[in-house]
C-alpha cells in the first residue's frame, strides 16, 4: 500500500520492476527478510547514482523546455537610494498585468548614478532629481517638501515647526558634491534668508545624513521622504513659512524601444495619482 501511494505503482509491478533491475544489474539491490526490506551495500551504491542520474534527466527536460519558451522581455527600474520604498508599490502597481512575462530588475544608488545608468541604457526608467543628461528625458511626478532632520532630544525637538534662523550655523550638516540638486536648493533657500551655515560635516545621501545628525548631534535638512526611515534617535521638523521643494522626476529615454516602458509612460498619470492619493507612512514623531 505505501508502494501504491507515493509511487503511484502496484505492488506487484514494483516488484516485478525491482527483480528486473536487480538481473540487469547482476546483483540483490535489496535484502529482503522478516523484518523488512533494506538496501544492501550495492544497492546503497547504485542509489546514490540513481540520484544524480534522476537529478541530471530532470534538469534536461526543464532545459529542453526553456529553449522552446521565448526569452522574457527584461525591464530594469533604478530609485534614488530611499524611494523604491515609497515608489515601487506604485511602479509595480501600474505593470501588474505585465509582471509575470517580464524580467523585472530593480536597483537604487546615488541621483546622478541614477539619470547616468538611464543614459547609458542600463536602466529604461530611472527615478530621480532632474539630472541633465543627452537623450534623457524628465516626467516630473512630485515635489518633496524639505525638512529638518535632528536629534529626538535637540532643544528645537520640542517646536511642531522650526525657524531656520534658530539652527545653530555651525551644528550644520552640509552637502558633498553627490547630492548637488538638494545641495543647490538649500543653500539657494539658506541665502535668500541671510543665513550662512559652517558645515564641518558633509552629507552624500540620506543614509549618511541621518547617521551624521545621529552620531555628531547635528541639524541638517533633507527631503520629507527620509521620514519614515529615520531611527528614533532622530527625527523631523516641518520648517516654518513655504519651505523649499525638491522635485522627483521619473527619468527615461525617449528613443527606448521598450513596449513596457511605452506602456508604463502611458499610465504615469496614473502612478502620480496613485502616489498623490496614498498616505505616507509616517510614525508618531517624539
Amino acid at each position: 500500500m505505501a508502494a501504491e501511494k507515493r509511487l503511484h505503482t502496484a505492488q506487484p509491478s514494483l516488484s516485478r520492476q525491482l527483480r528486473d533491475l536487480e538481473l540487469e544489474v547482476g546483483t540483490d539491490l535489496l535484502a529482503r527478510s522478516s523484518r523488512g526490506v533494506e538496501l544492501t551495500p550495492a544497492g546503497r551504491a547504485f542509489l546514490d547514482h540513481a540520484r544524480l542520474a534522476l537529478n541530471q534527466a530532470a534538469e534536461a527536460v526543464a532545459a529542453a523546455r526553456r529553449a522552446v519558451r521565448p526569452p522574457k522581455t527584461s525591464f530594469s527600474v533604478g530609485f534614488l537610494t530611499g524611494q523604491e520604498v515609497e515608489w515601487l508599490p506604485h511602479v509595480t502597481n501600474v505593470l501588474s498585468s505585465q509582471l509575470k512575462n517580464i524580467d523585472f530588475r530593480v536597483s537604487s544608488d546615488f541621483s546622478p548614478d541614477v539619470a547616468e545608468a538611464v543614459q547609458r541604457g542600463e536602466l529604461d526608467l530611472g527615478f530621480s532629481r532632474i539630472e541633465p543628461q543627452p537623450d534623457v528625458s524628465y516626467k516630473i511626478i512630485a515635489h518633496e517638501p524639505i525638512v529638518v532632520i535632528l536629534p529626538s532630544d535637540h532643544p528645537l525637538a520640542a517646536r511642531s515647526e522650526i525657524d531656520p534662523r534658530d539652527i545653530d550655523p555651525e551644528s550644520f550638516i552640509g552637502y558633498s558634491e553627490t547630492p548637488h540638486v538638494l545641495r543647490g536648493i538649500v543653500e539657494r533657500y539658506l541665502r535668500e534668508r541671510g543665513l550662512f551655515v559652517s558645515p564641518s560635516h558633509f552629507l552624500d545621501g540620506f543614509a549618511t545624513g541621518i547617521s551624521l545628525v545621529a552620531s555628531t548631534r547635528g541639524v541638517t535638512l533633507l527631503p520629507a521622504y527620509v521620514e519614515p526611515l529615520l531611527p528614533w534617535s532622530v527625527v523631523s521638523r516641518p520648517l516654518t513659512g513655504n519651505p523649499p521643494v525638491i522635485e522627483i522626476a521619473a527619468g527615461y529615454r525617449t528613443d527606448n524601444p521598450s513596449p513596457v516602458l511605452h506602456s508604463f509612460l502611458e499610465k504615469i498619470d496614473e502612478l502620480i495619482a496613485s502616489h498623490a492619493a496614498t498616505p505616507r507612512l509616517m510614525r508618531p514623531q517624539r
